[in-house]
């Protein structure tokens, strides 16, 4: 198949056209996102495939579908900047790659922690300077400690594994049960209660209608004083107003982002040189208990194997006719033509 891709870099060409001399698909390579105004560079495309940040909303679908193309490939597992409804009423199959590696993010969310508690980062700017003090780098142990989990998917199941190898108490929020993770020795609670009794909360859920600004003023209150928020998983997830005024007014101690809910003008682009507009995100940089990694979680050679050979998988799929195991359910209420 002809596929185009939107949005990307060096090392997705790397990585796609490796794994494609086992698959034979035409792959044309853009640097640009897709959107609106670039939905026309798809024509003569059988298939798209895009990342996290690429819109795809109705407007940009229906430029798909009159240009031919009869496939939306996603080389991510989420799929809330697509309009589902949309692709239904076109008939326009959505495919995208669950899991391609949870141990890259967990890992990532595990840095996150460790690095704000031991201020690592901070400590290696001072050592380079000649600074070797000790005053402000006082951490804790992980040992003992109770950290929450809030969504206990293969990600947060795999996260939970780590943290009781460090000794932890974990507590898991999730809206279906797990019998795996109560093999690890997760101890099941409401959302309140975690936040009651966390020391670390931690995000593995998905971005629904439900977990939008899940994080948000009324749910700050409820947390321990001094708690550390991590959050690898969706950006919008949080409210970053609320969390702000938390740093502010000290109830969260500890912040580390992978995710930003307006990371689209930011995130995987060099902005090195121009002014950032973005005041909100400006604004959390100036704490120096926030550590913002540029959505990275998931950046192991591992993991873009794996993302290369499920979508390339899933287009071939589609065109051999065989069942499409990675399809994104649309709407069934708008799915008939």
């Amino acid at each position: 198949m002809n596929v185009t891709f939107f949005n990307t870099k060096q090392y997705d060409q790397q990585f796609f056209t490796q794994v494609n001399e086992e698959h034979g698909h035409e792959l044309q390579f853009l640097e640009v996102p897709l959107n609106a105004h670039t939905a026309v560079l798809a024509k003569g495309a059988d298939a798209v495939c895009v990342f996290v940040n690429d819109r795809v909303d109705a407007e940009v679908l229906h430029q798909l579908a009159h240009a031919g193309v009869r496939l939306l490939a996603l080389r991510c597992a989420g799929y809330n900047n697509v309009d589902l409804s949309a692709a239904a009423l076109l008939g326009l199959p959505v495919v995208r790659v669950p899991a391609y590696s949870p141990y890259a993010v967990a890992e990532h969310a595990l840095a996150l922690i460790l690095t704000l508690n031991r201020k690592t980062h901070r400590a290696y700017n001072r050592v380079r300077e000649g600074n070797f003090a000790l005053n402000g780098l006082m951490g804790f142990d992980l040992h003992g400690r109770t950290v929450g989990l809030i969504g206990l998917g293969t990600i947060g199941l795999v996260t939970a594994r780590i943290l009781k190898g460090f000794g932890c108490r974990v507590l898991g929020y999730d809206v279906k049960d797990s019998a795996e993770a109560q093999k690890i020795g997760v101890e099941f609670t409401t959302l309140d209660s975690l936040y009651a009794q966390a020391d670390i909360i931690s995000l593995h859920c998905p971005l629904t209608p439900q977990t939008h600004h899940l994080i948000n003023e009324a749910a700050i209150a409820k947390m321990k004083a001094g708690v550390m928020l991590i959050n690898t998983s969706r950006g919008a997830i949080i409210d970053t107003k609320a969390v702000i005024q938390g740093l502010k007014s000290e109830k969260i101690k500890y912040l580390g982002l992978d995710v930003y809910e307006e990371e689209g003008d930011l995130f995987f682009e060099d902005c090195s040189n121009k002014v950032i507009q973005d005041d909100v995100f400006m604004r959390l940089l100036s704490f120096n208990n926030v550590l913002i990694t540029g959505h990275q979680a998931f950046f192991t050679s591992d993991a873009l194997h794996n993302i290369a050979q499920i979508t390339l998988q899933n287009i071939s799929d589609f065109e051999q006719g065989r069942v499409l195991t990675n399809a994104v359910p649309l709407p069934a209420a708008t799915a008939s033509r």
